[in-house]
């Protein structure tokens, strides 16, 4: 059994092979500000796509998709402006993603790539 910082390592290592085979390079993993850490920095050559990666084993506590509020997605967003400064980025297209993975014990993976949240 693994633990659920396993479980997000794979999570994230999962999401990011998915987003490299939709063709986006990955810019930053696990990047932490004062306001939060963002999971995945990543570009589509045309902008910069900022993804926040849940991942869950089981649906007890809901689903992967269900635990990104709109409170998670706002610090998402503050420390997306200080990715974006503190890498002296300037005015650029910025959209957010969430990829949900639900990652059972048995049976299937499932990811769920939700795009401009």
């Amino acid at each position: 059994m693994s633990t659920a910082t396993d479980l997000g390592r794979r999570g994230e290592d999962a999401a990011c092979r998915y987003l490299e085979h939709q063709g986006l390079s990955i810019l930053a993993r696990n990047w932490r500000c004062a306001d939060g850490e963002l999971d995945v920095v990543a570009t589509d050559g045309a902008r910069l796509v900022v993804v926040e990666v849940k991942c869950r084993s089981g649906t007890t506590r809901g689903t992967p998709l269900e635990a990104v509020t709109p409170e998670k997605l706002d610090r998402v967003r503050a420390a997306a402006r200080r990715w974006l400064s503190a890498h002296r980025v300037g005015r650029v297209d910025v959209r957010y993603d969430v990829i949900a993975i639900e990652w059972p014990a048995a049976g299937r993976v499932r990811l769920h790539h939700r795009r401009g949240v």
